[in-house]
């Protein structure tokens, strides 16, 4: 009777340490987009199908199975790594924790359930066996469950796409219909490699002074951010709303642009951010300069002079104006007189037709002119 209660246990250990390995899985896949070829590529990348924890585990699974006539052996094995995981993952901190949203939850219960499905076979085919235990098979096939939780994640995203895709399309569609009702709203977009979300701020706080504006929160760049600003956020009586766009592949910021439409854009950066998903730094510059491409006849963009990727692509299809705080030659927006005190920085911002306009920031450095120049010639132009 003790050894059954311990064996239990031992299986319920495995099963939380199980949990606790999906839940970190989810946390990368989400980062990915919820993206399955991204989230492969997160993984080739990282080695994390050979990381220690998860070799341990597959020695324990290994061992396991050959104590297959001791399963006390094998129980203890599971328990002490199970244990042992538990702690390891509870103290772990990340950068950018999980968010539990709706879909987080909808795929955690879908891997919960094929989790429990292939454990509940396990337990049952060994039940009836007196030289294996239910509780022993239960606890081993959890432990391969731990080793293939990068599959079972992937698994319940792929069999979770097509709702998705139908919630997903509804959600588009309402945005799409709030932003045919707000006559009159101006649509900035504002990608980059580098600079893109304090760019975002800046730009926010100058327009505040004569504008209603909206723009999207935190590292709501993605399209689907975009559309939860939109039907979150956005108001009616809001004249400006500022788009972040980010991307990790070819034709992201292209998909967010086809819906808000912007008329306005800035470009940041060009860089080499992202390289190992967009394979070359000319994809990350197409892929950049979508939303520039996007931008209407009478449109407006303004680019970064300073970035050779940025400053050699040639821009017809709307008006653009290069900016620059190094790279002057052709910008029209150029930083110059730049120094620096313990009160901050004081700068003068020279413009198109004689504009001149002496400035004063709290803030330090080149990259914050940079982008301040960028918010300002925007905020002029509107």
């Amino acid at each position: 009777m003790l050894i059954t209660i311990i064996f239990c246990t031992i299986a319920v250990c495995s099963a939380l340490s199980l949990a606790a390995e999906l839940r970190r899985d989810l946390m990368m896949m989400q980062q990915n987009s919820y993206r399955i070829e991204r989230y492969r590529r997160w993984l080739r990348s990282s080695a994390d199908t050979t990381s220690w924890p998860r070799l341990a585990g597959m020695a324990v699974a290994l061992a396991s199975l050959a104590a297959f006539a001791s399963d006390r052996v094998g129980m203890t094995l599971i328990g002490a790594f199970a244990i042992g995981n538990i702690w390891y993952l509870s103290t772990r901190r990340y950068k950018k924790p999980l968010v539990m949203t709706p879909r987080a939850r909808r795929i955690y219960s879908v891997s919960a359930i094929i989790s429990i499905a292939i454990t509940a076979v396990a337990a049952v085919a060994a039940d009836g066996h007196s030289w294996l235990s239910p509780a022993f098979a239960a606890s081993v096939a959890l432990q391969i469950l731990y080793c293939a939780s990068h599959i079972v994640i992937m698994a319940a995203v792929w069999l979770l796409q097509p709702l998705e895709n139908r919630i997903n399309r509804g959600y588009r569609d309402d945005a799409a219909r709030i932003l045919a009702s707000c006559r009159g709203l101006k649509v900035v977009g504002i990608t980059g490699s580098y600079g893109k979300t304090s760019t975002k701020h800046y730009l926010k706080r100058i327009l505040d002074e004569h504008f209603a504006t909206c723009m999207t929160p935190g590292s709501y760049n993605t399209t689907m951010g975009v559309v939860r600003t939109i039907r979150e956020y956005l108001k009616p009586y809001d004249e400006v709303f500022i788009v972040e766009m980010g991307a990790k592949q070819p034709g992201d910021i292209k998909e967010i642009c086809d819906l808000v439409h912007p008329e306005y854009g800035i470009l940041t950066a060009v860089g080499e951010q992202h390289l190992e998903s967009f394979g070359s730094i000319e994809n990350v510059q197409r892929t950049k300069f979508e939303l520039i491409d996007s931008l209407p006849a009478d449109g407006y963009a303004t680019v970064n002079n300073d970035f050779p990727y940025a400053a050699d692509r040639e821009v017809t299809n709307t008006h653009c104006d290069r900016y620059a705080v190094s790279n002057t030659a052709g910008a029209q927006w150029i930083a110059t007189d730049i120094a620096y005190s313990p009160q901050g920085t004081t700068f003068t911002v020279n413009g198109p037709d004689g504009l001149s306009m002496q400035l004063q920031t709290r803030l330090v450095g080149e990259c914050n002119i940079s982008n301040l120049l960028a918010a300002i010639a925007m905020a002029v132009r509107l």
